[in-house]
């Protein structure tokens, strides 16, 4: 489906806080938001462009890299061939990510399995594939010595832990010293195991690391990719080879959910890591990077409906279609994951007026689910709109099922810039089907439809 309507270039020349203002209007004048469609995701394809080529800009001068998208982070078909055709590589963390990323049409040689978990089928398929893969372990190691062809294409890799530490959320900091990724790196005994497992297998000959991402500052993900390189100094060192020959460095920038700013920036990410490794960028490692998060949350948004409001307690609350099922993270962490929110009227036009504290609470049925308390906000009503920025990663991509709420419709968009001749005439914004809101005849299908009465058969 491709959709036109009038907007203002989502480019600098819109006011910060403004960047989505015309296509919201463009998205409830078309239908794609209201009552037809109480919530759907939107995805600005130009941003998704601009971010892909800042991140090659910082590494410019790096001799041998490949930047890999992490699927998982917005695991959408349309959306991975975009960034395929933008020179980006996929990294993949389960079955169904390897089998999206083939679809969206990464060469499997630009694509690297990361898991903590392979089954012997997975790994047997990404090696008849060529996919890279990172062992995650020395257990994992020892299954791929039995599943392994030497004609294989794979790049083989070894995950390690530098035990580095944590930054300011737990669940997403992966270099703790009790971590359930990788090798512990300063456990006793664990550094010997991991230069002997390099020394007895040729063909392993990278090296992966990740601290983590939201709540990570760059100098501690910078640390961690030192330890990490110093690891392949001194593997190579001791084995008098140059054994390993690449670094898979990770990702995990930080976004900045406070404002429309963006920072830090993948420049200052680079800074850092030359700070912390100065011969990482020496051209003696290709480099491979596993960035999610900082390409696509603020090259993205959700939209939906206000259903109703109430007053409870004395409190204002504004029921929406956008709740945990779409902003799990939110909900469920409401300080570690806050996110701000923007009030339109039914034309889907910003709202103005004095501002109201007001709570917006999604449709599910726990008390729970409120995507943001005590909000400032123009006094809302029934079927105005709010927006939840910074939500193009983790968000409407893989919603929460709960309650059977269907998945929302996603829509990817590109904003033109209108004529510059003072007019004030508006261009066109076009948007295109990402994915289609999920019907209640395919949720009762997921549902197990098909075997209904596979558990009040009497039959034997």
């Amino acid at each position: 489906m491709t959709q036109t309507t009038s907007a203002h270039h989502q480019g600098g020349t819109a006011p910060p806080g403004a960047r989505f203002d015309a296509v919201v209007r463009a998205a409830v004048g078309q239908g794609l938001l209201g009552e037809g469609g109480p919530v759907a995701g939107f995805i600005d394809t130009e941003g998704v462009r601009a971010s892909v080529g800042a991140l090659h800009d910082a590494f410019a001068t790096t001799p041998e890299v490949l930047h890999t998208f992490a699927a998982k982070a917005c695991s959408l078909v349309p959306v991975l061939r975009l960034l395929a055709d933008c020179g980006m590589g996929c990294e993949v963390a389960s079955p169904g990510e390897l089998r999206l990323a083939m679809e969206a049409g990464f060469a499997p040689s630009r694509v690297v399995l990361d898991s903590p978990a392979k089954t012997r089928e997975e790994i047997r398929l990404a090696l008849a594939l060529g996919v890279a893969v990172n062992a995650d372990s020395l257990g994992e190691l020892r299954r791929i010595d039995a599943l392994r062809n030497p004609g294989s294409a794979s790049v083989l890799g070894l995950r390690v832990n530098p035990q580095v530490g944590g930054g300011s959320i737990g669940p997403m900091s992966t270099a703790t010293d009790t971590s359930k990724f990788g090798v512990a790196l300063r456990d006793p005994g664990a550094r010997e195991a991991i230069v002997e497992a390099f020394r007895v297998r040729p063909w392993l000959t990278r090296l992966h690391t990740h601290v983590g991402s939201q709540g990570c500052p760059l100098e501690l993900i910078a640390d961690g990719v030192a330890r990490a390189y110093e690891l392949a100094e001194e593997i190579n060192a001791t084995l008098g080879v140059r054994r390993v020959t690449s670094l898979d460095i990770g990702g995990g920038l930080p976004v900045n959910f406070a404002d429309e700013t963006v920072h830090p920036s993948y420049a200052e990410y680079v800074a850092a890591l030359t700070t912390a490794a100065p011969g990482l960028f020496s051209g003696r490692y290709s480099l491979v990077t596993e960035f999610g998060r900082s390409l696509l949350a603020k090259n993205g948004f959700i939209g939906a409906r206000v259903e109703y409001t109430k007053d409870a307690g004395g409190r204002r609350i504004a029921l929406t279609h956008a709740g945990a099922q779409t902003a799990t993270r939110t909900v469920l962490m409401p300080d570690a994951w806050p996110l701000r929110i923007g009030a339109f009227g039914p034309d889907g036009t910003p709202k103005t007026g004095p501002s109201l504290a007001q709570d917006i609470a999604g449709p599910c049925c726990f008390a729970g689910d409120v995507v943001a308390y005590g909000r400032e906000l123009p006094e809302l009503a029934e079927d105005d709109v709010v927006v939840l920025y910074d939500t193009g990663a983790y968000y409407f991509s893989t919603p929460w099922a709960y309650n059977s709420l269907p998945r929302p419709a996603v829509y990817g968009f590109r904003a033109v810039a209108g004529p510059e001749d003072g007019s004030g005439h508006d261009g066109p914004v076009t948007f295109a089907t990402v994915r289609d809101a999920q019907s209640l005849d395919d949720i009762a299908a997921e549902s197990g439809l098909a075997h209904a009465d596979a558990l009040v058969r009497r039959d034997g």
